[in-house]
């Protein structure tokens, strides 16, 4: 089981991510989000994460309201493994704008935008699933995947927390989670020890 824990502002935030077991930090960078950096904090960040953290351990850039091939261009100057490009507004020519910049795309959608759901349709090699107010902490109704059940690295988000996670990964069968808002004490404040619990749980689950 793949695990994201993203929305972090902190070297210590990354630090407790990673030595819970995650195997991906995300930073966002966002005017409308409560947990975008400014970017000066997200180079100190994205430093820190290449420096302190295993190898295997990605960093994830995340955007919902950059211009696709300035998130890209950004993405490659923070030296990040992979950009993820959030929300509907990143259609197949962003992503081709963005790909020429960098190549490590992750697509993230929910389905209230109907989107496509097989992976890779639009270049990324990994879709994420999110609820329609993404980073809201709200669930979504995980049945709607009935008729679209994505094959391949997919990650299950939205709403999900320490305890529910194993309950969600078993009704939707993901390749992967990504948390935010389910392991933060206030709005983007990540509870350390809530962050190891969910890696756990997601672990415990995916076995």
């Amino acid at each position: 089981m793949f695990v994201k824990v993203c929305g972090l502002a902190t070297p210590a935030d990354i630090d407790v991510a990673a030595q819970a077991g995650a195997d991906a930090v995300g930073l966002v960078v966002s005017g409308t989000s409560v947990r975008g950096l400014d970017r000066d904090v997200a180079v100190r960040l994205a430093a820190h994460a290449r420096a302190h953290t295993p190898a295997h351990v990605l960093s994830v850039l995340v955007v919902n309201d950059t211009p696709a091939a300035e998130a890209a261009a950004l993405a490659r100057d923070l030296d990040v493994d992979a950009l993820q490009l959030h929300g509907g507004a990143y259609g197949a020519a962003e992503f081709a704008a963005a790909a020429r910049v960098f190549p490590r795309l992750w697509r993230a959608t929910s389905l209230k935008e109907r989107p496509d759901t097989r992976v890779g349709a639009h270049g990324e090699e990994v879709l994420l699933l999110d609820s329609p107010r993404a980073g809201s902490g709200a669930r979504w109704d995980l049945s709607l995947l009935d008729a679209a059940r994505p094959d391949g690295k997919w990650l299950l988000a939205g709403g999900l927390a320490p305890d529910n996670v194993a309950e969600a990964v078993e009704q939707a069968r993901p390749w992967g989670v990504d948390v935010s808002s389910g392991v933060e004490s206030a709005p983007g404040v990540k509870d350390h020890e809530r962050v190891r619990a969910f890696v756990a749980a997601a672990r415990a689950a995916g076995a």
